[in-house]
């Protein structure tokens, strides 16, 4: 038996840090995606590989125990949950292929998460429906993280734009326009330290940083709209609006303002960071001068040109 089975990483593109506040956050798919395929194997062990990161790993079906051959532990405990609660004690092997790195805020081990459960009932024969798989994947996130919000995991699946409101997920396939540029720094993002950094901010000025978190709020109700209505042109400058109310409660940073600023200069319509902040990545959106944004970029760090996708989870 052969299963494969792919899933869509994400970009928040307005609400990051104001969504841990019950305000709205807009995330959408883009055609980078996470690959899983899995086979039989007459070895003893699960065989997980990713030759993308460098991880060999072989795995004791019964007892979960891990024999690391090489690599990192990275996405080892989503792997081991999925196998846990979705698949019996065969061995098998995984292969999982990366169109981006992990660790830039991406949404990569939600994307890997639900193309291996996807993969795994159909290797089994099984079928999952489009909500339980969210609800599974969800599930899985919280259990290795702890605290995940439902928005990665819900873009994964479903694909195209995902409004979160007051814990409501709203699901939209607009046909937006143009490219985005992604570009991002050797360190990753650490979400729960910059999650803390506001935190303190907020106890520390409720008046100046609660309006804040309101207005970024406000910007992506705005830019909801707009989308809906289809006037892309106008979400460059809300992208801007954003970037600089995150960068006033200090989730910014020299090097992603950098990158923010050259990607401006080039031609991009806006840009901002994406996901956490402190370090990471950031966005720029291009209807024209892709080319040159992209080159720009890349001209000082590692930066790749992607598009808006509708397509979520797929059976290959």
């Amino acid at each position: 038996m052969h299963s494969v089975a792919s899933a869509p990483n994400k970009i928040i593109l307005f609400g990051e840090h104001a969504v841990v506040y019950k305000k709205p956050a807009i995330a959408v798919a883009i055609n980078k995606r996470a690959k899983v395929s899995i086979k039989n194997t007459k070895k003893d062990s699960t065989i997980i590989k990713c030759n993308d990161i460098g991880l060999h790993a072989n795995i004791n079906p019964k007892t979960y125990n891990i024999e690391f051959l090489e690599g990192k532990k990275g996405i080892l405990n989503y792997i081991l949950e999925v196998l846990k609660s979705h698949h019996d004690n065969s061995p098998i092997k995984i292969d999982i292929s990366l169109e981006v790195p992990l660790g830039i805020g991406l949404g990569s081990s939600a994307a890997i998460t639900v193309a291996l459960i996807a993969a795994l009932h159909n290797y089994h024969e099984k079928v999952i429906d489009k909500s339980s798989l969210s609800k599974k994947a969800h599930e899985i996130e919280l259990k290795v993280q702890g605290a995940a919000s439902p928005l990665d995991t819900a873009v994964s699946t479903y694909g195209g734009m995902i409004y979160l409101k007051d814990s409501n997920i709203e699901y939209i396939k607009p046909n937006i326009e143009g490219s985005f540029i992604v570009a991002y720094t050797p360190k990753p993002a650490d979400t729960k330290k910059m999650v803390s950094l506001v935190k303190k901010k907020l106890e520390k000025y409720p008046n100046i940083v609660g309006n804040i978190i309101d207005t970024i709020g406000n910007v992506t109700k705005t830019a909801y709209e707009l989308i809906k209505e289809g006037k892309f042109e106008k979400i460059g400058e809300l992208m801007n609006i954003n970037h600089g109310l995150l960068d006033s409660i200090g989730v910014s940073s020299s090097e992603l303002s950098q990158m923010v600023y050259s990607a401006r200069n080039a031609g991009a319509l806006g840009s901002k960071i994406t996901g956490a902040g402190g370090s990471g990545s950031i966005i720029a959106y291009c209807i024209n001068n892709e080319d040159k944004v992209l080159n720009t970029l890349k001209s000082q760090w590692d930066a790749f040109k992607t598009k808006f996708s509708k397509d979520g989870v797929i059976i290959h």
